[in-house]
C-alpha cells in the first residue's frame, strides 16, 4: 500500500513563503503532484513533476511563485511557494502516479495524501 504523508502547511501572512513536503514510499515508481481545493471550490491542479524530476509543468496561478522538486534517494517531494497570496488558501493535496508522463488531472492520480492546510492572511 503507497502512503503519502504531507507536511508543512500552516498560517502566513501575504507575501510570505510555505514550504511543503510529501513524504512516499518508493517514489521512483511515481509521478507526483500537489492540488488543492478552496472551500466552496473544486479541486484544482498546482504543480506536478515526473518521475526523474527532470519535467515539471505549473497551474497559471503558481508560476513564477511557485517550484516542484523531488529527492528520490530521501522518497521526498516538495512544492515551495513563494509570494503567498489569499487566494492560495486551501487544502494542499499531494498524489502520485503510475501512469506514463506527468499528469495534471487528478483522476490519473492513484494516491493520495491527508492533505496540509494552508491559510493566507491579508
Amino acid at each position: 500500500q503507497v502512503q503519502l504523508v504531507e507536511s508543512g502547511g500552516g498560517l502566513v501572512q501575504a507575501g510570505a513563503s510555505l514550504r511543503l513536503s510529501c513524504a512516499v514510499s518508493d517514489p521512483t515508481l511515481y509521478a507526483m503532484a500537489w492540488f488543492r481545493q478552496a472551500p466552496g471550490k473544486e479541486r484544482e491542479f498546482v504543480a506536478a513533476i515526473s518521475r526523474s524530476g527532470s519535467t515539471t509543468y505549473y497551474a497559471d496561478s503558481g508560476k513564477g511563485r511557485f517550484t516542484l522538486s523531488r529527492d528520490n534517494a530521501q522518497n521526498m517531494g516538495s512544492l515551495q511557494m513563494n509570494s503567498l497570496k489569499p487566494g492560495d488558501t486551501a487544502v494542499y493535496y499531494c498524489a502520485a502516479s503510475t501512469r506514463y508522463g506527468v499528469p495534471v488531472s487528478d483522476v490519473e492520480y492513484d494516491y493520495w495524501g491527508q492533505g496540509t492546510q494552508v491559510t493566507v492572511s491579508s
